[in-house]
């Protein structure tokens, strides 16, 4: 269980919060909240965005909230320069972040585990002869980004070209992954505990950065409706998923369930949003833990 740091010993603490990522917009968002909250509760907390201030600045202070998202704050880089630092830092490590952030390694780490994952490809270019096997449609996807940001649904090898280019425009590796039919669940972890599950509905064809950030009909149902035993199998299967991608801290499991209703593992997000409408914090109230508690526990699994 996670546990609330002493205000008055934890020191000073950096919100990391920016970069020079494509979700920069998104991680000012979650650093902003993520500071606010700190500050209310007592803590010495101050913004530091390290597009703009040099790493070593980061030796004063005594603890590091990293809500950076995307390459550069979620992949490993911050957080083995905190390392050199020796500034204690939230969330996952260097290979825990490095192997969540890449969702091809990620998943054949899951598929050597025996976990359930879709079947998929890395693509080399738009040909369809790459994809066979995986059948039609498919969702198209940066292997290493994050907030749905260059994905799209591909019906056909006539749209997989477009697809991939988009992909390409945001990573060198680009994924095919067969498309499963049925509906989205997240799991969110803090500590070693599994938070309510929370089901996504949304009417876009899945769950893009418009329906996550924009789409007015975007709907979180939490509880999700799962049944009390398949709570706990989902929970089991989000746990042990994070542990085998070296997650520890805190972070979040996107599942599909499919017609038959069995779970397919998607991703592992390790740094997830934190406005006070981002989805761990939706998980954490059902678990009546509410937004600024949520934050100082996030910091004690740091220093813990």
């Amino acid at each position: 269980m996670s546990v609330v740091p002493d205000p008055q010993r934890a020191g000073r603490i950096a919100v990391l919060m920016g970069g020079g990522s494509a979700e920069r917009a998104i991680s000012l968002r979650s650093g902003e909240a993520v500071l606010a909250a700190l500050r209310r509760r007592g803590y010495d907390a101050a913004a530091f965005d390290p597009r703009d201030e040099p790493l070593e600045a980061l030796r004063g202070y005594d603890g590091a909230f990293i809500a950076l998202h995307g390459r550069g704050g979620e992949d490993g880089t911050i957080q083995g320069a905190l390392e050199t630092l020796g500034v204690p830092y939230t969330g996952s490590g260097v290979l825990g972040s490095a192997l969540a952030m890449d969702k091809w390694r990620c998943k054949r780490l899951w598929q050597g585990c025996g976990l359930p994952t879709p079947a998929a490809r890395l693509l080399r270019s738009g040909e369809a002869e790459q994809v066979r096997g995986l059948g039609w449609p498919l969702i198209v996807k940066p292997a290493r980004e994050g907030s749905s940001l260059g994905m799209a649904r591909v019906e056909s090898a006539a749209e997989l070209a477009a697809a991939y280019r988009q992909a390409a425009a945001y990573d060198e590796y680009v994924l095919a992954e067969a498309w499963v039919a049925g509906q989205e669940y997240t799991v969110a972890l803090l500590g070693d505990r599994a938070l309510p599950s929370i089901r996504l509905e949304t009417g876009h064809a899945f769950f893009d950065y418009e329906a996550k950030y924009r789409a007015p009909d975007t709907r979180h149902e939490c509880p999700s409706g799962l049944g009390e035993a398949e709570e706990r199998r989902l929970a089991a299967l989000c746990r042990e998923a994070f542990a085998a991608a070296g997650g520890s801290g805190w972070g979040r499991v996107d599942v599909m369930r499919d017609g038959a209703g069995a779970w397919q593992l998607l991703e592992v997000n390790t740094i997830p949003g934190l406005t006070d409408h981002s989805l761990v914090p939706i998980a954490a109230a059902e678990a009546g833990i509410g937004f600024d508690e949520l934050v100082a526990r996030i910091f004690g699994e740091a220093l813990a």
